[in-house]
């Protein structure tokens, strides 16, 4: 699985604890974690929530991330920005338990966490023990196993809810505020991983056309 990393401005300074807790849990279970900043609070490109969830929404629709993990202070305002989006279904996790839980019953693509309310003592143990229950073993397994059936019934559900009454990716990107679009993805790896790992060619093309325009910006 290839799992991608965003963290926001506020929260920015904690993005060497989260990589190294989510690396720590993730790579020895043969997954890989593509961290797509910010790195630093003084990082060039700086992501808000709202961006989070547009990056999210492009890494996940174009299969260059198959999972996303992200957040913010409280976790919300990532979380209600990656449901915002076409085909992502993000929860709000703070424990192991709601990994767990989310995982099992709404096997999900993406979690918001709070980096800032409750982020204390051994903060860092918390978030392995939160990617162990997400990464490790099998998701939408039900719990209780006795509701598997209607719980995955559920989810097929809300899936084709969401299609319906959201546009696809594609059309979002192009609907959206173009500058909000191109703030999203002008982190210092973000042409790095994302072309490497893109499997949506209508996507790819447009993520494309937009950085060449701003190239050609700054080279006037």
């Amino acid at each position: 699985m290839k799992i991608a990393l965003i963290t926001e401005n506020s929260q920015a300074a904690k993005n060497e604890t989260i990589h190294s807790a989510l690396t720590a849990v993730a790579t020895p279970l043969g997954h890989q974690v593509f961290n797509y900043g910010m790195y630093t609070p003084e990082d060039k490109a700086s992501l808000t929530y709202v961006m989070n969830g547009l990056l999210a929404g492009i890494l996940l629709n174009s299969k260059a991330a198959d999972f996303v993990v992200t957040g913010c202070g409280t976790g919300m305002g990532a979380m209600l920005a990656c449901n915002a989006m076409p085909g992502v279904f993000c929860g709000l996790v703070i424990d192991p338990t709601d990994a767990f839980l989310f995982g099992q019953i709404n096997d999900g693509n993406a979690i918001s966490m709070p980096y800032a309310k409750g982020f204390g003592w051994a903060a860092e143990l918390n978030l392995q023990d939160v990617y162990r229950k997400l990464f490790d073993g099998e998701r939408g397994l039900g719990y209780p196993k006795e509701r598997a059936e209607i719980m995955a019934k559920n989810r097929g559900i809300l899936k084709t809810v969401k299609a319906a009454t959201c546009k696809d990716m594609l059309s979002a990107l192009k609907a959206v505020d173009q500058d909000l679009v191109k703030a999203a993805i002008a982190g210092e790896r973000f042409q790095e991983y994302f072309f490497a790992n893109a499997q949506d060619e209508a996507i790819r093309d447009y993520v494309q056309g937009l950085l060449s325009g701003a190239r050609q910006l700054e080279n006037a």
